[in-house]
């Protein structure tokens, strides 16, 4: 079940993401979005684990999977710009 848990919170993440920071060259469609929020969640576990935000068991919550996400596509943007 937590796996499940994990792909939707990743797609509302990802949706939340991609209205916080809309644009043109951003992945689309449902898998790209759901895989957004996911690797955003995983960023920003391990930032908030890094820093000591977190325990070694804990993960971000819905709030940091948005951030993480966020990141993830000020980081797409980025490189997409420079190609």
């Amino acid at each position: 079940m937590s796996i499940v848990w994990a792909i939707v919170i990743g797609f509302v993440a990802g949706v939340i993401a991609k209205f916080i920071l809309p644009g043109r060259n951003e992945p689309s469609g449902f898998i790209l979005t759901t895989v957004l929020g996911i690797v955003g969640a995983l960023v920003a576990t391990w930032l908030g684990q890094a820093i000591g935000w977190y325990d070694a068991d804990d993960s971000a919550g819905l709030i940091g999977s948005v951030v993480g996400a966020v990141i993830i596509l000020l980081v797409w943007g980025a490189l997409s710009r420079r190609r």
